[in-house]
Parts: C-alpha cells; structure tokens; sequence
C-alpha cells in the first residue's frame, strides 16, 4: 500500500509503505477513508515545524481523519467505553493524553505535558489506507453520517472548546478573524449560542461570501476594508465583547485586541508561523482583556455529533476539495496557496 510522507518544506512524497498487519491490544486496524489538510499540517508542509516543535525526519501527516474498523485487538473499548466492531465507521480524537498527570486528572487532557499526537512529528498520521490506532480514541458515527462530516468531528471539536472558553451570553457581540474551517464553525456556533451581532473577516473573498450565509455574519474582506475601523463604526466606537483570532497570529491577534470593547475576551485560536504575536500592553492594559489560549478539542466529541445529528451546523459545507491519495502533493499545494474557491481540501485514501 501506498502512504503520503513529507520530507521537507512542500515536498510531499507518495511512496510504498509495509501493510501495518494485526493490531495490538488495545488498538484497531483502520480503514482510513478521509483525511483533511488543517492549518496545522500546513505550518508543518510550509516551514518543517509547528511552535517550537521541527520535522525531524520524513512524517506521514494527517490528524483530521474517519474510517472503518476493519479489525479489533483485544480490549478494544471505544471512547465511551463500549466494545469495537469491524465494519463501523469512525471519528477519531487525534490527541492521546496520558491519562495519568496531574492535568489529566484535573481534566485537562488537552494540554497534558506527555500528549501523543497522530500526525505530529514524531508520531506518524492518518494519510495511507491502513493504520493501528487506539481503540479509546475512536467514536462510532451512526449510519447516516458520511465519511466527510466524520472527518469533520474534530475541527467541530476545536469550536466547541473555543465557545466553552469564550463563554459567550445571549446578546453579546462577537467577531472572528479568519474564516476557514474552524473560524467558520466558531461563527456558527457563536450565532447558534445568541451572539448578537456577529462579525467575520478574511482576505480570500470566497471565505468572506461563505461566512456571510453560513454564520451569518456582516462579513468583510481585510484586503479591502478596514475591518476594525467597519467594527467600531458599527458598534458606535464601543466595539465587541468577544473577538476570535483564528487566522495564522501575528497582524490579526493585535487587531482582534484593537475591535474588543472594555473588559473584552480575546480567543487566540490560530497557530503564529513565527511562534510568537506581538500585542500592545496599553491595549491591554487599559481595556482590561482577558486572552484566553484554545488548545485542541478536550472533552466535546459526544456534543459535536449531537449538533450534527440535530441539524444545527453542515459540517459538508466547509470541505470544497476531494483528491486522491496518489494526488496528495497536489491537495496540499492547493491547500497551502489558497487555490481558488479552497476551505477544507480532503484526500479519500481509498481513491
């Protein structure tokens, strides 16, 4: 079978990889059916890191995935504790806490010191048809969700972190700084929470349309507009009460901080390409922000696909781009330079 690897800044390479045979106790054989390209592949695709953490050697990457159980090892119990079955799809939680730390046991796995990430250099990912992976980190879909809005589960998750965080009340003004997927989820929720009124920004235009309908929201393109200067118009100079940054940190983080009214939460969603943002302490200071750092998706899977079940976000909506596993260099240079029309770029594994 065939796998995709990186092996460098935007050199993907599809190459032959060994069948990953039985699973081991505790783990399932995956039929890996979709994979999708997240913005944190993409710092890794671009630069050969993320943070602080650098691509140490060829990595097959990928953590947004669905797929088949095809076979069980023993004390194979999902993530609700229930026995696994071949032939159910799957989401997955790409993240595996330790389970044993002081922050896991607080409830906090999502930033447990010792957390392994599928995907992550230098754990190996989902993008190849076949893959061991930990039973307790597997979720059955019921029948009528596709492979798609499995793979979608997690960036849905990332939302509802975000909205726990940001603790939104009805009537509150929000607006978001970057609307791909997880920004466009986060303003979808926001809405479905009572935040009222509701604001978006991006400089790809197709973005800016689609998170007009899909929030809604008065969306603008940044290119174009002074999105913070359009905010304050619209709020009589006082400004919003929570701002999402979800774009790539930098510029954006400072403007998230410029459109916040005083006592402002400020979500820092995005990943800075330079592991670092810049903000004034004036700012800051005088308005008395709180910021509030969002770190992988914790405890929500069980309420993103209720959301999904009850029709409340199409999860469908945000993937614009399908390739085949044989194509990944080309999904991910489609991904990473923004092609026309691009929000989420899948790659079917079976294809």
């Amino acid at each position: 079978m065939q796998a995709a690897r990186l092996y460098g800044p935007r050199d993907v390479r599809v190459e032959d990889v060994p069948h990953p045979g039985s699973p081991p106790p505790g783990q399932v054989l995956l039929r890996v059916e979709v994979v999708g390209i997240c913005g944190s592949d993409l710092h890794t695709y671009r630069h050969a890191r993320i943070g602080d953490t650098n691509l140490g050697g060829p990595l097959i990457l990928g953590h947004e995935f669905a797929g088949v159980v095809e076979q069980v090892g023993q004390v194979g119990l999902d993530g609700h504790g229930h026995p696994l079955q071949p032939g159910v799809r799957v989401g997955v939680d790409p993240a595996q806490p330790c389970g044993r730390c002081e922050w896991c046991l607080r409830g906090d796995p999502n930033i447990c010191p010792h957390i392994v990430f599928c995907g992550l250099y230098p754990y190996e990912g989902a993008l190849r048809p076949l893959m061991h992976f930990p039973a307790a980190n597997c979720f059955p879909m019921p029948a009528n969700v596709d492979a798609t809005t499995a793979m979608m589960m997690e960036p849905l998750g990332i939302a509802i972190h975000t909205l726990d965080l940001a603790k939104i009340r009805l009537g509150e003004s929000v607006a978001v700084i970057g609307t791909g997927p997880v920004g466009l989820c986060i303003l979808r929720l926001a809405v479905a929470a009572g935040a009222g009124p509701t604001f978006a920004a991006d400089i790809l235009p197709w973005r800016v349309r689609l998170a007009a309908q899909y929030g809604p929201a008065e969306a603008f393109d940044s290119r174009e507009t002074d999105f913070a200067k359009a905010v304050l118009d619209a709020t009589h100079g006082r400004g919003v009460d929570v701002a999402f940054e979800v774009a790539y940190g930098g510029e954006a983080t400072q403007q998230a901080a410029e459109i916040l009214a005083p006592g402002g939460r400020l979500l820092a969603v995005g990943i800075d390409e330079d592991d670092r943002f810049l903000l004034k302490h004036s700012t800051l200071r005088r308005k008395g922000l709180t910021i509030k750092m969002v770190r992988r998706m914790k405890h929500t899977y069980d309420r993103a696909l209720r959301l999904v079940e009850q029709g409340q976000i199409d999860l469908n909506a945000l993937v614009s781009h399908h390739y085949p596993l044989t194509k990944a260099a080309e999904a991910f240079t489609a991904a990473a330079d923004y092609h026309e029309g691009v929000v989420k770029v899948a790659v079917d594994c079976q294809a």
